[in-house]
């Protein structure tokens, strides 16, 4: 018995039909549209049309004549910016404070996360998380009168020292200029670690138990099944947040720094925000111009920062923004 055999003909590609914006699905979702549109407006009114507002970092801005009486000056107040000393001194303070924050902040929270998801006993566990997280509803300048109070020469860090007979007289730690760095990254951290774990807590859950599971089949300790089966599960999660939050590298803060910093410490203490406040808002200088040139090459540095990290998580494999 012979069986006929046909050519097998080539299969034409399934057309998936891409939803269209028709009238008859716009009345369908309409709800959905309305709020999309609530956000978009929003976000052109609040964040587009201020950029508006960069046209005076290249005039000699005057408040009484406005942006279309002002001169133009070019690029004058970025080349001053440049070759300011005080300039360049803040955004090696921004830069530092920022990068120590960025390396500290998540190091510790994924630590922390990964710790806290090896507490067996889920109230204790709960009670831990409840407790970490609150002190990111209180506001710097709380933080900073808890900071100032703990580390004045009669507050508790110097009674403890002097109790226990580390240091003979109480040690100034809000005058040395070695310090200031290290206690703005501190106080950062116990404000943000409990906050910033959660997302790292929720990450850990979505991991497969049957990872876990093979991996106590092949003696795989505690720890053992941290290293190796936690810490790569949360990766994706870490390049994410790590790409998102570089670019906030010179957003160092603002309250923290300008309310813990005094004369003795200025050199480490100022921010690019300070020196915007300083030449923008105070009442011996009002360049607005020069403030606001200040915040164009802070946003410009940051967005290269984004694109800089997220194109080499792209070379890499890694997860990226876009």
């Amino acid at each position: 018995m012979e069986i006929s055999t046909s050519k097998s003909k080539k299969q034409k590609p399934v057309d998936i039909d891409k939803p269209k914006l028709t009238v008859k699905e716009f009345k369908r979702q309409w709800i959905l549209v309305v709020i999309s549109a609530i956000y978009i407006i929003y976000g052109i009114i609040f964040y587009y049309l201020p950029l508006v507002g960069w046209i005076i970092a290249f005039q000699d801005f005057k408040y009484n004549k406005g942006i279309s009486g002002s001169k133009w000056v070019g690029f004058k107040k970025f080349q001053f910016l440049f070759h300011d000393k005080t300039f360049l001194m803040v955004i090696r303070n921004t830069f530092c404070m920022g990068a120590l924050n960025l390396i500290f902040s998540t190091v510790v929270a994924i630590a922390f996360a990964i710790l806290l998801n090896e507490v067996k006993n889920k109230y204790f566990k709960k009670s831990i998380q409840t407790i970490s997280y609150l002190p990111h509803f209180l506001s710097w300048i709380i933080v900073v009168a808890i900071v100032h109070d703990a580390l004045t020469s009669t507050g508790i860090i110097n009674d403890i020292l002097l109790r226990l007979h580390i240091v003979d007289t109480a040690f100034p730690f809000l005058a040395r200029p070695e310090w200031f760095w290290p206690i703005v990254t501190l106080s950062n951290l116990w404000k943000e670690t409990g906050w910033n774990a959660i997302i790292y807590l929720a990450a850990i859950t979505s991991i497969d138990p049957c990872l876990y599971e093979s991996a106590s089949i092949d003696g795989a300790g505690r720890f053992q099944k941290m290293l190796y089966v936690t810490l790569p599960g949360l990766r994706p999660t870490i390049m994410i947040l790590l790409l998102m939050n570089i670019g906030n590298v010179l957003n160092a803060g603002f309250e923290l720094q300008y309310l813990l910093g005094n004369g003795l410490v200025q050199n480490v203490s100022r921010t690019i925000d300070i020196y915007v406040l300083d030449w923008a808002l105070d009442a011996r200088n009002l360049d607005y111009s020069l403030g606001t040139a200040a915040g164009i090459f802070k946003t410009v540095v940051s967005m290269t920062f984004i694109v800089v990290s997220n194109y080499i998580a792209k070379k890499k494999g890694d997860e990226r923004l876009f």
